[in-house]
C-alpha cells in the first residue's frame, strides 16, 4: 500500500473530488482530464503501487470508453475491463471478491443508471440497492451500513445528470452540488468501512 491509503482508510474528500472530475470529463469526453481523475481516483480510493495504480487507471478508462456510446455500447468490454481493475485491487488489498463478480456489480449500476438518466426507469431505489450490493460486496460489510453512502452517490448523479441537461458548464452550480453529494457519498463509505 502507499501513503497508508487503502480500501479501508482512503481519504473520502480525495475520492470525491477526483471521481467528480471524472464524470464531469466523462460526459464532456473529455478522456486525458478523465484518466488524471481515475489516477487520483485509483490512488487515493485502494492505495495502490503506482504501476497498478495507472493500470487499474488506464482499465476504468477504457471501461467507461466502452460505456460510453449510447445507445449502442459495450457492456461485455466494460465489464472486462472492470474486472481486470478488480483483479489488481484483489492483488494489492486486503479485500476478499471475486474479479468478475464486482465487475459485474460495478456494470449494473452503469447500466440502471442510464435506465434512470433517460427516465426508463423512474424509481431510483432499484439504483441505491444496486450500489449497496457493490459496496457490501467489495467491502464486506453488511448492506445497511453502506445505505447512506448509497443514496447520497444517486444524488450526486441527479445532480450530474442535471448538469448534462443543462449543457455541461463547468461554472454551473449543479456541478458543485454533484460534489457535495460525492463527497457525502465518500465520507458515509469511509465511515461504514473503516476498521
Amino acid at each position: 500500500m502507499s501513503s497508508g491509503r487503502g480500501p479501508r482508510s482512503f481519504d473520502p474528500d480525495a475520492v470525491g473530488n477526483a471521481e467528480t472530475d471524472a464524470w464531469a470529463s466523462y460526459y464532456r469526453r473529455k478522456w486525458w482530464p478523465f484518466l488524471r481523475a481515475a489516477v487520483g481516483m485509483v490512488s487515493e480510493g485502494f492505495g495502490m503501487g503506482r504501476l497498478h495504480t495507472l493500470q487499474g487507471a488506464y482499465y476504468v478508462l477504457r471501461a467507461n470508453q466502452a460505456w460510453a456510446p449510447y445507445p449502442d455500447n459495450d457492456p461485455a468490454a466494460a465489464r472486462a475491463y472492470m474486472q481486470r481493475f478488480y483483479q489488481l485491487v484483489l492483488r494489492d488489498g486486503d479485500l476478499r471478491l471475486e474479479p468478475e463478480e464486482a465487475a459485474r456489480r460495478e456494470v449494473e449500476w452503469w447500466r440502471l443508471h442510464r435506465e434512470h438518466q433517460y427516465g426508463r426507469v423512474g424509481a431510483e431505489e432499484p439504483l441505491v440497492d444496486s450500489l449497496v450490493d457493490l459496496y457490501s460486496y467489495v467491502y464486506g460489510v453488511p448492506a445497511e451500513t453502506v445505505r447512506e453512502a448509497a443514496r447520497q452517490r444517486v444524488l450526486a448523479m441527479e445532480h450530474s445528470d442535471a448538469w448534462v441537461q443543462a449543457g455541461c458548464d463547468l461554472a454551473d452550480p449543479l456541478l458543485g452540488q454533484e460534489r457535495e453529494a460525492l463527497l457525502a457519498s465518500y465520507r458515509a463509505l469511509r465511515a461504514a468501512v473503516a476498521r
